[in-house]
């Protein structure tokens, strides 16, 4: 158990005690001593005569003078004995009251003792008391510890168990959150496994499907080249016919007569004519791009402008199909013609139906 330190009432009451002790025997010695002090009688002056004798005196005087110093010696003798008694009267009431003192002075030292015993006692009991009483207060103050170390171990221990508590709590809720984790670890794998399984087939059948886009583009690329080829050499067939028609026409116009040359020119001008608006359609045919939207069946006419030499100068839409991009279409096809070097054989009088005319297109025009 801890030693309890004194307080500051407890650390100076045994001196006090000693303290007022001390005092209480010191007054009472002096009060012994004042009183066994013995008390002096009054004094009393002492008459002392002395006798001279004058040699000049008589014989009576003498003797009177002698008989007048026997009685003043009787006298001074028996108050020598009177003061004698007195004095010793007096020095028997002071032994006699001495002793009354000390007697007094010893009861009253005696009392001072009792009570000194009494007052002695008194602080050994208040001492007593105290000491129990500090005693008690230690016993508190230690039991009280005792209590506080126990709810101090009793807090710890709670502490402790909370702690304990938190922590399994905290390793439960870790574990769950691991748990749920590896489950939606699990969960995203599994779906990223079917996404991944249905990219798989959705791209196997996109590849599928484009390998077969491919395959019939291909094949329609294929039948459009040859469809193509096959036009173009039909149309340079009868380029080639038509030129070969006019240079047969030409010599023919050459080598007859006016008259002759005259009505071959006009049939032929017809003909011609006649050719010059396929050509444009085949040369338009040969610089169309074909938009998205374009179906068998649009009609579109086109307002053209030509100079003498064969340059289109303009091309407009006349009367449109209901469909722009097709109208833009064709109107680009005739502009990137250019010039028809073909057109600069004609006669005036042809060549005016042609400076500014319309034309139609269709797609079937256009060998779709």
């Amino acid at each position: 158990m801890q030693q309890r330190e004194p307080s500051a009432s407890e650390s100076y009451f045994w001196p006090s005690v000693w303290a007022i002790g001390l005092h209480v025997l010191v007054f009472a010695l002096l009060f012994v001593s004042f009183a066994m002090t013995p008390e002096l009688p009054p004094s009393k002056p002492i008459v002392q005569a002395t006798l001279y004798q004058l040699k000049s005196k008589s014989q009576a005087t003498t003797q009177t003078n002698q008989k007048i110093a026997g009685e003043a010696k009787k006298t001074a003798s028996r108050q020598t004995e009177v003061e004698q008694l007195e004095q010793k009267k007096v020095e028997q009431e002071a032994v006699k009251a001495a002793e009354q003192k000390k007697a007094d002075a010893a009861q009253k030292a005696e009392e001072a003792r009792e009570a000194a015993e009494a007052k002695k006692a008194e602080a050994a009991a208040e001492a007593a008391k105290a000491a129990e009483a500090k005693k008690a207060a230690e016993a508190k103050k230690a039991e009280e510890a005792k209590k506080a170390a126990e709810k101090q171990q009793a807090d710890i221990a709670k502490k402790k168990a909370e702690e304990e508590k938190k922590k399994a709590e905290e390793e439960a809720k870790k574990e769950a959150a691991e748990e749920a984790k590896k489950q939606a670890a699990e969960d995203a794998r599994k779906k990223a496994a079917e996404e991944a399984k249905k990219k798989a087939a959705e791209d196997a059948k996109k590849k599928a499907a484009a390998e077969e886009a491919k395959k019939k583009a291909a094949e329609e690329a294929k039948k459009k080249a040859a469809a193509d080829a096959q036009k173009k050499k039909a149309q340079e067939a009868a380029r080639k016919a038509a030129e070969d028609k006019k240079a047969q026409a030409l010599a023919e116009l050459l080598s007859d007569t006016t008259e002759r040359q005259q009505a071959l020119a006009d049939e032929q001008g017809d003909q011609v004519a006649g050719d010059f608006d396929d050509l444009i359609r085949l040369r338009a045919a040969e610089g169309w791009a074909r938009p998205p939207s374009a179906r068998k069946g649009m009609t579109v006419v086109l307002q053209i402008n030509m100079l003498p030499d064969g340059t289109i100068t303009n091309v407009s839409v006349a009367r449109s199909s209901g469909d722009g991009p097709y109208d833009s279409s064709a109107v680009a096809a005739v502009k990137n013609i250019g010039r028809l070097t073909e057109m600069q054989g004609m006669k005036p009088s042809d060549f005016n139906q042609y400076r500014s005319f319309k034309m139609t297109f269709t797609p079937e025009d256009l060998a779709l």
